[in-house]
């Protein structure tokens, strides 16, 4: 069946509803000591907030190892009744201490399947996608590594794939691996922060080799592009590309939700959603914000389980 794997279980793409496209309720590294969301109450009075601005999904891409807390999503998604999505992955090397990447050197891959298929641990959540990361216009060895299990995955249970590219960098040298190499369907991958790197020549053929590309992250206040990507967007909706483009939030630290005084979730329908219909009008926002995730998030879940 075609759906969308939440963490209550699959459901029709239509029911997904107004969706942040990339956001983390819980999220955890050593490269942001003492920033971590690992507050269950805030993590709910935040999905509230979003669900009272109109949200009803979030696209949770914390991956393994990261302080997903997979275990606490059902009851939150459950209590706000706003949808959640839940990921598998690895991200960069450098959020995880040596001995986890020993761990799963030898079986990444059955690792992304059990937790797609399975569920993460004990909990019994089935993750819903495979986030997996570039560097800095560069695919080092640990991305290659990652990219080529996520691609083992995808085959396995049809799941998308969803890739940060550091600082919007690297999206055409990551197509060329998944899609040219590994041979994903560029359907099924989401090309994650192209707003960090507003380049309309790259994002333009991106688009037109078939994936998704998220524009994301106006909660960080180190990145000052967020005023070009209405224009960015706009460029490629004119281009005929408005159907490949996606929407999210990236909250990543504490102080950027909005219970915490920062603008979180809700800031892409308070603000980020008005100045884009300014730009492309409500039917093509609507459109960004609940046709696209529904497709791009949306699998034929050909195993159910087992490794691969």
């Amino acid at each position: 069946m075609n759906a969308v794997r939440t963490v209550l279980g699959d459901i029709r793409p239509e029911e997904l509803g107004v969706c942040d496209a990339h956001d983390h309720l819980f999220v955890s590294s050593p490269r942001l000591p003492g920033q971590e969301l690992n507050d269950a109450r805030a993590a709910r009075a935040e999905l509230e907030a979003f669900g009272s601005a109109g949200g009803a999904a979030v696209v949770q891409w914390t991956p393994y190892g990261m302080g997903r807390r997979a275990a606490d999503l059902p009851a939150l998604s459950r209590a706000t009744g706003v949808h959640v999505v839940c990921a598998t992955g690895l991200h960069q090397a450098a959020h995880y201490a040596a001995e986890l990447l020993t761990e799963v050197r030898g079986g990444l891959a059955e690792v992304f399947v059990s937790e797609l298929t399975e569920g993460i641990g004990t909990s019994g959540v089935r993750a819903g996608l495979v986030k997996v990361a570039g560097g800095f216009h560069v695919l080092d060895t640990h991305a290659r590594w990652t990219m080529t299990a996520a691609a083992e995955a995808h085959r396995a249970t049809g799941a998308p794939i969803a890739v940060h590219l550091e600082m919007g960098t690297g999206a055409l040298d990551v197509l060329d691996l998944l899609c040219g190499e590994l041979g994903v369907p560029p359907q099924r991958v989401i090309l994650g922060h192209l707003n960090r790197s507003p380049d309309l020549t790259v994002h333009r053929q991106a688009a037109g080799a078939g994936c998704w590309l998220a524009f994301d992250g106006p909660s960080r206040a180190h990145h000052a592009t967020d005023w070009r990507m209405p224009d960015a967007v706009h460029a490629l909706a004119e281009a005929g590309f408005g159907h490949r483009v996606l929407l999210g939030g990236d909250t990543v630290v504490a102080a950027a939700r909005s219970v915490d005084g920062g603008p979180g979730m809700p800031y892409l329908l308070r603000r980020v959603r008005p100045r884009l219909e300014a730009t492309l009008g409500k039917e093509a926002v609507d459109r960004i914000l609940t046709d696209n995730p529904a497709r791009a998030f949306a699998a034929d879940w050909h195993r159910e389980a087992g490794p691969a």
